[in-house]
């Protein structure tokens, strides 16, 4: 059987068939929008888009790691009953360089400002993660390029599921030559449980040299589930030899609202 439409029907179909194909890329507009898989490990497929030249976007998506929380697009209009589980990353080039990287939930409606826009589909979890350490690596800890570029890539780190992701931010914790760097893969550890985050967040605490830092691995041990975090902290608060670090781990003790936080102080005052 044929099936026929009008003219205003054929319109509406056309439209929502347009909305379906386009819902894997989110809502892009404004821009040259080419979608291809990604048949190649991610750098490779980067490369080769950004070697036609110019200013263009490349843009895919990763999964959340359970757990995590991911942005809003900061439309009031829009209320989010409950979390994204995917988030979009986009990476503006000139040429073959990176200048700039941005992330959004895909429901965010995005404004490519008439660029072209290439859209991987398929891109492998462990080569995101790789690629945006990579970012976070090889850019300055200060300046526009920090903000532009390895702040991003590193809250899209953070977000990332896989084991890749996770050994990335520890490596970043631990061996990174800015402490700002540290401080900032300790914050995230502290939001991502597992062993590998709570090993690297102690040993940050133990042998880091600035204190600042070890001060962030202290906070990230409060953000750990409690039954990680909170004894670890009256370790930290009894045993430290760091005034300041013992002092940041009695703080984030007190704001535990746990019995075992409660028993330590006791003890102390008692004592």
């Amino acid at each position: 059987m044929t099936l026929r439409l009008r003219s205003g029907q054929a319109a509406l179909l056309a439209a929502v068939v347009a909305t379906a194909t386009l819902a894997g890329q989110g809502r892009i507009n404004n821009g040259q929008l080419e979608t291809r898989t990604a048949s190649q490990p991610l750098e490779r497929e980067i490369a080769a888009t950004t070697a036609r030249g110019g200013a263009r976007w490349v843009a895919y998506r990763i999964r959340i790691a359970g757990g995590r929380r991911s942005m809003d697009c900061f439309d009031r209009a829009r209320i989010a009953l409950e979390s994204a589980t995917e988030l979009s990353v986009l990476a503006r080039f000139e040429g073959t360089a990176v200048v700039r990287l941005r992330t959004a939930t895909p429901d965010c409606e995005i404004d490519a400002g008439g660029l072209p826009v290439t859209w991987l589909e398929g891109v492998k979890a462990d080569e995101s993660a790789a690629w945006l350490n990579s970012l976070v690596s090889g850019t300055p800890s200060t300046g526009e390029r920090y903000d532009r570029i390895a702040k991003p890539a590193l809250v899209a780190l953070a977000m990332h599921e896989g084991a890749v992701a996770t050994r990335s931010l520890v490596a970043i914790a631990r061996d990174h030559a800015i402490s700002r760097m540290r401080s900032d893969a300790l914050f995230w550890l502290g939001q991502r449980a597992g062993n590998q985050a709570v090993a690297a967040i102690a040993e940050a605490i133990d042998r880091d040299p600035d204190t600042e830092v070890k001060k962030k691995a202290v906070f990230a041990l409060s953000q750990l589930p409690k039954d990680d975090g909170v004894p670890k902290l009256i370790d930290v608060a009894r045993n430290n030899r760091n005034a300041e670090v013992r002092k940041q781990a009695m703080f984030w003790l007190g704001q535990s609202n746990d019995p075992r936080a409660l028993k330590f102080f006791e003890d102390v005052l008692l004592k």
